[in-house]
């Protein structure tokens, strides 16, 4: 059902875990299929210079939330918010139909975390 990029990065998460004191956070869940995501972000000058996450969903969920941070890692903030999840699930080598809720829930989860950084760091007017 997974093709081997899906399953390598099941298998070997990039970016996986908890950030400490990260600029943002955003959580997001799925009640239908129960995966639960979370995305932590650092931010310098606009730029996402790290990024991490934990995910508790199946291994799609899992992957799509890997490749999500390093498809985003050295982007800066509009650049990271407009991936879809057609390109999470092509750089996945494609993710089976039922399982492209998975590439959403990453996806939705970085936004929140941009939502949040926003928030907490609003832009300064001179």
């Amino acid at each position: 059902m997974y093709n081997e990029t899906i399953m390598d990065h099941f298998r070997n998460p990039r970016n996986a875990g908890e950030m400490k004191d990260p600029d943002g956070v955003g959580t997001v869940g799925n009640p239908a299929c129960g995966d639960i995501m979370t995305i932590y972000i650092r931010v310098t000058d606009d730029v996402i210079t790290d990024i991490r996450f934990k995910t508790f969903g199946c291994g799609a969920a899992i992957a799509s939330s890997s490749f999500t941070t390093e498809l985003v890692k050295g982007k800066t903030l509009e650049e990271a918010i407009r991936f879809t999840r057609q390109d999470v699930s092509n750089g996945l080598g494609g993710l089976p139909p039922i399982k492209m809720h998975c590439s959403n829930l990453a996806l939705d989860a970085l936004r929140e975390a941009i939502k949040d950084y926003r928030a907490k760091h609003p832009p300064q007017t001179t």
